[in-house]
């Protein structure tokens, strides 16, 4: 399976710097020239015209040039603009949402912290819908829209940041904003300039999941996208990487730990149930021997980096512990996809949920889910592994 890699963690991320990326990845700029010809087509766009260059330092590595001539005072209505082009360029209804969703990011976002202004060039210049829709252009003519794509926390960048109202110290409130919505880490930078730009953060936040590390993968092929700001003699710049990975899902989870001593096991139990009802992944506990050889309990919990606060403050109010080792770390699942079936039990019918686990096209598991056959052998009053045994016979035959 193909995965992306996109890795803002120095350069910083701006959808010129994805597009011309993504065009030295792929060896293709015929999206992107393509849609600038959408794009000029639009009524109050008089010239759009683009070319993908090379800068040399510190390595070589593509630039997109652009050259724009529209309408001042911008679009009350890009939305609108933007579909007229997709409908032009032949988006997928799947890019056509993330495209959408990506633009309503920044809307809300210009809206919160610019809530007087009517519209704003930085965000209604057609040169915004060429950075959403570029991307996702490039990655559906490539094959490559809907694999796995990840990112390393993106670089904002700091000095001051021009915006419509006015100089303020970076990052870019904009930038920072959006990843403050997605709960999207970002890496720190001692440059004075802006890296991440919003609809560069948008785009993360919407198209990748974060990743701390680089994921397991075999890289195929790597792209390079030089940004328009410069660092003394070199520019910013965003490396793209297309890898293999397993057929295995990778997600990253965060596991907790704490040892427990003298705490009754009531206490555990209850603590235990309290976490699965605040949404951990899972719970067990491991028997063990501590400080002076005394009994403990080792209490293990996995969930999400949302959650793990939300974990550590009922692990300390439930047993009393003073201290919680946290670590994050990846895990490879198999994709599971759940339906409902009708089956026959004792000649009354009922619908019950089944878990379906593949790695790629192979079956590794088809469950029934467990409640629904308690709530059967519940109700008719049989062995729940007579139950399982009558439902197990009328699974589906699954390819």
């Amino acid at each position: 399976m193909n995965a992306i890699l996109l890795d803002p963690r120095t350069g910083g991320m701006a959808g010129d710097m994805l597009c011309a990326a993504l065009a030295d990845l792929t060896g293709s700029a015929e999206p992107l020239l393509a849609l600038a010809d959408a794009i000029a087509a639009l009524p109050r766009c008089t010239v759009f015209e683009i070319s993908l260059e090379r800068v040399e330092k510190p390595f070589s590595a593509a630039f997109l040039s652009i050259t724009l001539e529209e309408e001042q005072g911008g679009s009350d209505d890009i939305a609108h603009e933007m579909q007229e082009v997709i409908d032009k360029i032949g988006l997928s209804p799947p890019a056509t949402a993330m495209a959408h969703a990506i633009l309503g990011d920044l809307v809300s976002v210009k809206n919160r912290l610019h809530p007087q202004a009517a519209s704003c060039h930085t965000l209604a210049s057609v040169d915004t819908i060429f950075d959403i829709l570029g991307p996702l252009a490039i990655l559906e003519d490539a094959g490559l829209f809907g694999c796995p794509m990840y990112t390393t926390p993106p670089a904002l960048g700091g000095g001051m940041i021009h915006t419509m109202s006015g100089d303020v110290g970076g990052p870019a409130p904009a930038s920072l904003e959006i990843c403050a919505r997605h709960r999207l880490p970002v890496s720190e930078s001692s440059l004075a300039m802006e890296l991440t730009t919003p609809t560069g953060a948008a785009l993360l936040a919407n198209l990748a999941g974060v990743v701390t590390r680089f994921p397991a993968m075999t890289p195929v092929r790597i792209g390079y996208g030089a940004g328009s700001m410069k660092n003394g003699s070199c520019s910013n710049i965003l490396r793209v990487v297309e890898g293999e990975i397993d057929d295995l899902t990778e997600e990253r989870i965060v596991v907790l730990e704490t040892n427990l001593d003298d705490v009754d096991g009531e206490v555990i139990g209850f603590a235990r149930e309290r976490l699965f009802a605040a949404g951990a992944v899972d719970v067990f506990i491991t028997p063990a021997s501590g400080k002076k050889n005394r009994p403990v309990h080792v209490m293990t919990v996995i969930t999400t980096r949302e959650h793990y606060p939300v974990m550590i403050r009922i692990l300390m109010d439930e047993t009393g512990t003073l201290g919680v080792r946290v670590r994050e770390e990846p895990r490879l699942v198999a994709d599971r996809k759940s339906e409902k079936i009708r089956v026959t039990v004792n000649e009354q019918s009922f619908t019950i949920r089944v878990k379906t686990s593949r790695a790629g096209d192979h079956v590794i598991a088809v469950k029934p889910e467990y409640e629904d056959m308690k709530k059967i052998a519940l109700k008719l009053g049989l062995p729940l592994r007579r139950v399982a045994r009558e439902i197990y016979r009328q699974l589906p035959l699954i390819p």
